[in-house]
């Protein structure tokens, strides 16, 4: 273990901003070399920060800093970049996969040039990365290779939604799987680090919306449990899938509400992808995947649930939840339905509510069904492509403390 990283070279993919370019500017306070590796030289129309920016921020938090035009990619630009990084600094200490790309579809409407993008930045550029880089960490006294990246989650519902992407975002971590076993007889930790909770970054509200941000923790929690992770003795940290909040803990830091984007919602943060709460979790589990269709003593569980809901309906609740909810359901047991929690004494119904709903939440009725069970959180739902929601987004997820005060009565 370390004290710091004074001094030490850091190589990170996609570090023009985002968690990436966190990271860089916690090293660059101990007085870090950071190799800021990334495509944005020119400025993005969407998404602020160059490698250029970034690079004046890390030397002004004490930090020194190469900007480097990297496509993961390119073999050739690889290859360059390290050798920059080699001949600037004289070697390379750490490197952090971080950069990555993003499509959550189904098959049917994931295109080929997407599905290649994604399999060659996240699982062949983390591979390349770490092959070019592994002749200099081999002479370096504090070797790591940290990618950011979820920990090997087998249950069916994180690939159904996005198979595409996950298959590209596991690869990442069966690089871990594989080169800490096959590193470790150099002395090298190879780690992985995944939040447990949604990141805001711009790229992030850009495609979620704004709105995210109040459920949603800032990119400093990732960094400073990369540098926690990072200062360790690399010989004998290796091989783990290690989750920010973990690793914050351990460490003695308990109080998360700073991380937070809006201190208001700290106990409303929506859990990242790949995170399950429990063994078996959100979702159903292998063995019993292949039997997916309801039963027939099954069949009405909709219309039995609002009954009940119907049953627990009072002027407090009312009160407390200040809402309208209008549920289109498909699959299974398709239609609309409501639930007024807004007015009078509450009032459920299928069909539209005579109020205007405040949001519009849609979903397949199996899931809708687990959401009120509380096998499956809406903020899991949202985040996985389970249920979309139209209207007011924070409204939607106060149906998270609902769910809880219905369950209890059910």
């Amino acid at each position: 273990m370390v004290s710091n990283l004074a001094g030490r070279t850091i190589l990170i993919t996609g570090a023009s901003r985002g968690i990436g370019k966190t990271i860089a500017l916690r090293a660059a306070r101990d007085g870090a070399n950071i190799v800021v590796a990334a495509k944005t030289a020119e400025p993005h129309p969407k998404l602020p920060g160059t490698i250029y920016t970034a690079a004046k921020e890390i030397e002004a938090a004490g930090g020194k800093a190469l900007p480097c035009i990297l496509d993961v990619r390119d073999e050739k630009q690889v290859r360059s970049v390290v050798q920059q990084a080699v001949d600037k600094f004289g070697g390379i200490d750490i490197l952090i996969n971080n950069a990555s790309a993003i499509s959550l579809t189904p098959t049917p409407q994931t295109e080929m040039k997407r599905y290649d993008l994604m399999h060659n930045i996240n699982t062949r550029g983390t591979f390349l990365m770490s092959k070019e880089c592994l002749p200099y960490l081999q002479k370096s006294s504090h070797a790591h290779i940290l990618n950011i990246s979820p920990p090997l989650n087998m249950s069916p519902g994180w690939f159904s939604n996005h198979v595409a992407y996950t298959m590209a975002k596991y690869g990442m971590s069966m690089c871990v799987l594989g080169m800490h076993e096959e590193f470790r007889q150099y002395g090298i930790g190879v780690n992985a680090l995944w939040p447990l909770t949604a990141i805001h970054t711009a790229a992030i509200e850009m495609l979620s919306g704004s709105e995210s941000a109040n459920y949603s923790r800032k990119p400093e929690i990732m960094a400073d449990a990369a540098y926690l992770v990072l200062t360790k003795d690399p010989k004998k940290t290796t091989g783990n899938f290690f989750i920010d909040e973990d690793v914050l803990k351990e460490a003695g830091i308990t109080d998360l509400t700073p991380y937070a984007v809006n201190p208001a919602f700290k106990d409303q943060l929506m859990r990242d992808f790949f995170v399950d709460e429990n063994p078996g979790g959100l979702y159903e589990q292998a063995d019993s995947i292949t039997n997916r269709k309801q039963s027939q003593s099954e069949a009405g569980k909709v219309p039995f649930l609002f009954k009940k809901i119907g049953e627990s309906l009072n002027a407090d609740l009312v009160a407390s939840v200040g809402s309208i909810y209008q549920f289109v359901l498909t699959g299974d047991e398709a239609g609309k339905w409501f639930l007024d929690l807004k007015n009078g004494t509450g009032k459920y119904g299928q069909g539209e509510p005579s109020h205007p709903a405040d949001c519009t939440l849609t979903m397949d009725s199996k899931n809708f069904f687990s959401m009120f069970d509380g096998k499956l959180k809406p903020s899991a739902a949202y985040m996985t492509g389970k249920l979309k929601i139209a209207g007011n987004l924070q409204k939607a997820l106060k149906l998270e403390k609902l769910m809880g005060k219905l369950k209890a009565k059910l």
